[in-house]
């Protein structure tokens, strides 16, 4: 189906110019590259704001490797600031924390906080349950260190996009399920929920996944990261794919943002609709004529919108006038 004429217009000439390609074993060497040359790019972009961006490298969960983490905070010494715990995109496949440097460098300076994001370990090399268990190290490190760190360990808030949206719903899940340190809220953009959307098992929108991540790379996606298993198979683990919980009470409230031409509509306003009905105070926002990550276009207005309410949304999680 050519769902280019439901496109809101200020968004087509971006598709035109970047033409769709899909992830595979053959092309994720040159997503890889492309990631990197963007995550440079972003690194190289000046700001006025008055901030601290640096490197860590925290121990891994048992026998794992040691995690690098980019950490970004305002220069002025503080203590007790709020924190986020901000996880990158990439399909679980790509990506790494520099890429999303000029959100964090916002989010350092608008919320006054203190932002932490893992390099966490990459599929296919590494397969379910990595990638998670490096984001709750990170946590983990994240509250046992908060007198160094100038944060307040009850203040922590989990945020990501695309893959990174799925990691923080499961993390949410696995913190809360293991006991560990509470997040006060969870920023889900556009996340990766379910794996069963690949084989028909959960409702995929039939106008969705022409552009961007499409179904073609969202089914390699979830049979590398949930591997030697199948997608759709019984018991996957909802660490892996969080719309698997049975259980979604007792967790942080959250905000839910969506494109309208985004492949994982569905499973992201049904997540919503069970968050709700488990209690769970929830903020739903939904952009006609968008599809993934459409928001990380500079100067169309629909993904400046999308940003500035992403950070409202936070600044209410933590209650900053």
């Amino acid at each position: 189906m050519n769902t280019l004429p439901l496109v809101l217009p200020e968004l087509r000439q971006f598709l035109l110019d970047n033409p769709r390609e899909d992830v595979s074993p053959l092309t994720l060497s040159a997503v890889r590259t492309l990631m990197q040359e963007r995550a440079n790019t972003a690194s190289n972009i000046a700001d006025n704001y008055s901030l601290t961006v640096r490197e860590s490298l925290i121990p891994g969960l048992k026998s794992a490797p040691d995690i690098r983490l980019l950490i970004v905070h305002p220069k002025h010494t503080k203590q007790d600031r709020p924190a986020l715990l901000h996880l990158h995109g990439g399909g679980y496949l790509a990506g790494l924390p520099e890429q999303s440097l000029c959100t964090l460098r916002r989010f350092a300076h608008e919320l006054d906080c203190v932002v932490v994001s893992p390099d966490y370990r990459l599929t296919p090399e590494t397969p379910f349950p990595g990638p998670v268990e490096d984001c709750y190290a990170t946590l983990l490190w994240m509250a046992e260190n908060a007198g160094s760190l100038g944060i307040d360990p009850s203040r922590i808030a989990l945020t990501g996009e695309s893959a990174g949206g799925g990691l923080a719903a499961a993390l949410a899940l696995m913190t809360r399920d293991l006991k560990g340190p509470r997040p006060i809220f969870q920023d889900l953009v556009y996340p990766m929920l379910d794996d069963r959307t690949v084989n028909g098992q959960a409702d995929a929108s039939p106008v969705g996944g022409e552009f961007i991540w499409t179904r073609a790379s969202n089914t390699y996606a979830w049979e590398v990261l949930l591997s030697p298993e199948l997608p759709g198979s019984p018991d996957i683990s909802p660490y892996a794919a969080p719309a698997r919980a049975t259980d979604l009470t007792n967790l942080p409230p959250a905000y839910i943002s969506t494109g309208a031409l985004d492949l994982f509509l569905d499973e992201n306003l049904i997540y919503a609709q069970r968050l709700i009905h488990s209690g769970i105070s929830v903020e739903l926002d939904l952009f006609p004529g968008t599809y993934h990550a459409f928001d990380v276009q500079p100067d169309a207005p629909v993904a400046q919108r999308a940003r500035q309410r992403r950070l409202d949304v936070l600044k209410r999680a933590f209650s900053i006038p």
